[in-house]
């Protein structure tokens, strides 16, 4: 039954494009997945593997009833989400975030790809816009597309991309950790999946070492941006650490270094500030600093992380670095099923549209799959409710935000409309989280085929 039907063209073999293609497939539709390394490489990526990791190898809280990306986890699980599926398989201790071992999550979303016998994946460059005999095609080519392929975007459109640079954090090797000075503690010893309250590593200082600290990250030697780099802004929830303290000498104290919810067992009293390293493999071999995406030059990056207590002697797996991302102005641009307005074969999905991190990234991945497979099939699917986490990110980026001023978001209960009532706090949260999961639900069902 399922040779009648015409293959849909996935583009672009990340987390968008890898559950795009795992939706499509789920639902009986043939799929060939592009995907362009190792024909052609990126700036970011490390392997030729699907879904691969290039930043954090955190999707954020897992906490559904009071976060929204938590809650953002729980409708892809309830709509069969590979990647949800393969996160939840190679989960690591991380507090009351979902944190993943990266090789072992990005082989597990390929083997299930490659087994699957819709997915025809196919390593090629789709150099420009894809060929017209394509009537359906799924671009998720994420932040870093290949510079052809934007430009055939940018043309057709007639609207300049945006971008903003992206930050990738250091990895420390754990047996170079001075562990007579770091300490294992979560945050108000609080647990989460994998967890057991103690998930992070965390390095204090005093007050003279933090105000070293800081001086020493302003006066490090950056890395240079070429020219038309220059003007791009920074997205808000990935700046990098210099970049932050240059806002103000406590600016890093009340943000990736606040040491709120911790205690120094040396001492027995909280620090002026901490630095935090999250378990990054499942063997707890490699360890991340959190919230230190930088731009300072390799040598700079060494230098200055070794004047951290406890990093004293630190041995980097990988060194931070830098890398630009474009994305559309989606406002303007597609429509509400993420089809381009200029041309409506065409479906965008993942960090590209305008959504930011790797759990929204695959969200819009599996709308753009359940959106192609239903009109291959002759079913209607409009969007997710607005009520809804999936449903409110879309409707920000396909118009709630305003076209002149659109940047990168990530998912969070100020895109939902307001509930009624005068609640509060949690219980507002978990009001909008049981209405959302309740109408995700109903959104779910089976939809009817298409009137002739």
């Amino acid at each position: 039954m399922t040779s009648s039907i015409k293959s849909v063209h996935v583009v672009g073999g990340g987390l968008a494009g890898s559950e795009a293609a795992w939706q499509l497939a789920s639902a009986g539709v043939p799929v060939v997945l592009h995907e362009m390394r190792p024909v052609r490489g990126t700036e970011a990526h490390l392997t030729d593997s699907l879904a691969e990791l290039v930043c954090s190898n955190s999707f954020r809280s897992d906490d559904a009833q009071n976060n929204a990306v938590g809650l953002l986890h729980e409708e892809m699980r309830r709509a069969g989400s590979l990647i949800m599926r393969a996160a939840d398989q190679h989960k690591l201790p991380a507090g009351g975030a979902l944190a993943v071992d990266r090789h072992g999550f990005s082989a597990a979303v390929q083997e299930a790809l490659l087994a699957h016998p819709l997915v025809t994946l196919e390593r090629s460059e789709v150099a420009g816009l894809p060929p017209e005999s394509w009537d359906s095609v799924i671009v998720a080519t994420g932040p870093l597309t290949s510079p052809a392929l934007a430009e055939a975007i940018s043309k057709l459109t007639g609207q300049e991309s945006l971008a903003f640079f992206d930050a990738i954090a250091p990895i420390v090797h754990y047996e170079s950790i001075d562990l007579s000075v770091a300490w294992k503690q979560s945050r108000y010893d609080k647990g989460g999946p994998g967890g057991d309250g103690a998930d992070y590593l965390n390095c204090p200082m005093n007050k003279a070492e933090y105000e070293a600290f800081v001086a020493a990250l302003l006066a490090g030697e950056k890395t240079e941006f070429k020219e038309w780099e220059a003007n791009t802004p920074y997205f808000q929830g990935c700046q990098p650490i210099e970049v932050i303290a240059s806002t103000g000498p406590q600016t890093l104290r009340f943000g990736p270094m606040k040491p709120v919810g911790l205690r120094d067992p040396r001492t027995g009293h909280r620090p002026w500030a901490v630095v935090q390293l999250r378990q990054d493999n499942a063997l707890g071999t490699l360890w991340n600093i959190v919230g230190f995406q930088t731009k300072l030059k390799h040598g700079e990056q060494t230098r200055v992380f070794r004047t951290i207590p406890g990093l004293q002697n630190a041995e980097f797996a990988r060194l931070g670095g830098l890398h630009r991302n474009t994305f559309l102005n989606s406002p303007r641009l597609l429509d509400a099923t993420l089809r381009l307005k200029a041309m409506p074969r065409l479906r965008f999905a993942g960090q590209i549209t305008g959504c930011e991190g790797y759990v929204e990234s695959a969200a819009v991945g599996l709308m753009t799959g359940r959106f192609a497979a239903a009109e291959r099939l002759g079913r209607t699917q409009g969007p997710p409710p607005a009520t809804t986490a999936m449903g409110a990110l879309l409707s920000h980026i396909t118009g709630g935000a305003d076209a002149t001023t659109f940047q990168p978001m990530n998912v969070n209960f100020g895109l939902f409309p307001p509930i009624e009532g005068t609640l509060r706090g949690k219980e507002r949260k978990q009001a909008l989280s049981a209405r959302a999961l309740h109408d995700f639900d109903a959104w779910l069902k089976p939809t009817p085929l298409a009137a002739e």
